[in-house]
């Protein structure tokens, strides 16, 4: 398939290099947040920035720019990720401030993003997705248009995920 087919002229390629690389913060976001190590990430983004070039001459100009970009990179990073559980389901990468964690042994040398991460990661992709937007100060409107769903299943999803982040970061509170 010709990934240049969709966009002809030099204007349409010029507009959409300077979107992506003005969102590309946005693509990378979303990368990291669904791939497990820098290859994997990198895949991912380039992935992402592929099925943004294809959709790109569909785009309404109408609509917000980052709910469609946000919309097609978490598509694409849920279905990456539904692809690579498949081929690897029982293969977790062991990396050394991953085990001190689990391990609890030098939990206070990770840094609490990393630490917050982790957990995230640990969400199914949709939670995953909510954190994630919810994270770049996203509406629950912007958030449930993005992914599908309501605004009142939105508020109600991210309360609960805060409180289990809660429980898990500040057991003690809990």
């Amino acid at each position: 398939m010709d990934i240049a087919a969709p966009m002809k002229d030099a204007a349409s390629r010029a507009e959409f290099a300077d979107l992506l690389q003005r969102h590309r913060g946005l693509v990378f976001k979303v990368a990291h947040s669904y791939s497990r190590d820098a290859e994997d990430r990198d895949d991912l983004a380039q992935e992402i920035a592929a099925q943004l070039w294809r959709a790109w001459p569909s785009y309404d100009p109408h609509r917000p720019l980052a709910t469609w970009m946000y919309r097609i990179a978490l598509n694409v990073a849920i279905s990456h990720l539904r692809g690579r559980s498949r081929h690897d389901a029982h293969h977790v990468p062991l990396d050394e401030d991953h085990h001190a964690v689990e391990s609890g042994q030098g939990a206070d040398d990770v840094l609490p993003l990393q630490a917050l991460q982790r957990l995230i990661a640990e969400f199914d992709p949709l939670n995953r997705a909510l954190l994630l937007l919810y994270l770049d100060v996203r509406s629950h409107r912007e958030i449930a248009e993005i992914l599908g769903l309501t605004e009142t299943n939105v508020a109600t999803r991210i309360g609960r995920l805060k409180q289990r982040l809660r429980q898990r970061l500040c057991p003690e509170e809990g």
